[in-house]
């Protein structure tokens, strides 16, 4: 059972996610209090202090959009610019008019996973594509050289998707649980060969470790698929989010900041993404709460909130982005970086949705959330990467991006 807090306008309930997979609003004593003639009365004392642990650390836990405020209000190396974000939001609804924004945009790319629902086993196995991708998608450069690493020409993660949808070409069980979990080393490294033959993919040990944690969970609980974690969530994306924290470690990114404990979540929260653009918002992937979920905080958007003027940093923190010095993971820099990334992103959805509302009700909110923003976002810096190089970003060796 997990339980979580859900942030709404102007209340703040407890959400209850129980092994039934059913997730709802409910009242600690309600939730406490129900008859049960399975538990006796020693095994309901040992619940009720379970539960009773879980809401004072999810009590303690600050949710990313909340982390991204409280961030913000506390940092030293970062600020916030009111003309940026306006400046942004105009850009998002441009190409929300445009149609350069849109959920089809993921499924469409040649190295992302098509689901079909009229073919039911591909139609599941996108999923753990997906799960696999996103259990990976972190590090992929080196400190001499942040596109050394390439797979097909590709480089970042787009170098990752080609390696695996090449191992799946070639017949290797990739995606699957009962193969990832026991996968070697040495499989591991051919599978993600580079074009040159001698570039590894950075955290190589750290990919086979995570590759047999996530993949044992599966499959001693989930039947060895990740389709099933889906569906425990019963169509809420924060349910699903918490699943993926509480149940796979390696998605646990989290930091201590300012006396609070503060989540980031960039892979969970790009997994709970991905498995909706990938299946459009439909079926699978449908979550009644989708706007939940905030952008990704990684190490390039920032460059684009740079750019853009809505982010600014401090010259002193300018200055040492420049000397590419290796900060370690929870560094206050590091956290203040990704916290306004989320707190801009926020801020821009928010004023988006407003404008849509007022100025162009013919366009559907259905699909206008942090997710494509921030897709949107990371394309932008890919296609504009000559004008934007010049803007240092913070580096991190690190699991959670």
């Amino acid at each position: 059972m997990c339980c979580f807090r859900v942030a709404t306008q102007p209340t703040l309930f407890w959400r209850a996610c129980i092994p039934g997979g059913v997730a709802r609003p409910r009242s600690i004593a309600n939730l406490l209090n129900k008859p049960n003639a399975c538990y006796s009365a020693k095994s309901r004392d040992i619940l009720i202090k379970h539960f009773i642990n879980i809401v004072k650390m999810s009590s303690s836990k600050l949710n990313p959009r909340e982390s991204g405020a409280y961030i913000v209000e506390h940092a030293k190396h970062v600020r916030i610019l009111p003309a940026g974000i306006e400046k942004l939001t105009q850009e998002i609804v441009e190409a929300l008019i445009e149609k350069r924004i849109a959920v089809e945009n993921f499924s469409q790319h040649e190295l992302h996973p098509n689901p079909d629902s009229k073919q039911p086993e591909e139609y599941s196995k996108a999923a753990d594509w997906v799960f696999v991708l996103d259990t990976l998608n972190f590090c992929f450069w080196t400190p001499d050289n942040y596109t050394k690493y390439k797979v097909d020409g590709y480089t970042g993660y787009f170098a990752l998707c080609a390696a695996v949808k090449r191992a799946i070409k070639e017949g290797v069980d990739v995606i699957t649980p009962k193969f990832y979990s026991k996968i070697d080393l040495k499989t591991l490294e051919n599978i993600f060969r580079s074009d040159d033959g001698e570039t590894v993919i950075p955290l190589l040990q750290k990919r086979l470790e995570s590759l047999h944690e996530v993949g044992k969970v599966l499959i001693d609980k989930y039947g060895g698929s990740f389709e099933n974690v889906i569906k425990k969530a019963e169509k809420s994306a924060v349910c699903l989010l918490n699943l993926i924290v509480e149940e796979f470690p390696c998605f646990r990114d989290e930091a201590e900041f300012a006396g609070k404990r503060v989540s980031i979540l960039k892979r969970a929260q790009i997994l709970v993404g991905d498995v909706w653009s990938c299946y459009r918002g439909q079926g699978l992937g449908y979550f009644n709460d989708i706007d939940q979920i905030t952008m990704f905080a990684d190490y390039r958007i920032p460059q684009v909130l740079v750019h853009f003027g809505s982010l600014e940093y401090t010259s002193e923190l300018m200055e040492f982005l420049k000397t590419d010095t290796i900060l370690e993971n929870g560094d206050p820099r590091e956290v203040e970086i990704r916290g306004a990334s989320i707190h801009i992103i926020e801020q821009v959805r928010d004023a988006v949705v407003k404008i849509l509302k007022e100025q162009h009700p013919e366009i559907s909110l259905d699909n206008v959330n942090s997710i494509v923003i921030d897709q949107y976002l990371w394309d932008y810096r890919r296609r504009h990467n000559a004008d934007l190089e010049h803007i240092p970003f913070h580096k991190v060796l690190s699991i959670y991006y």
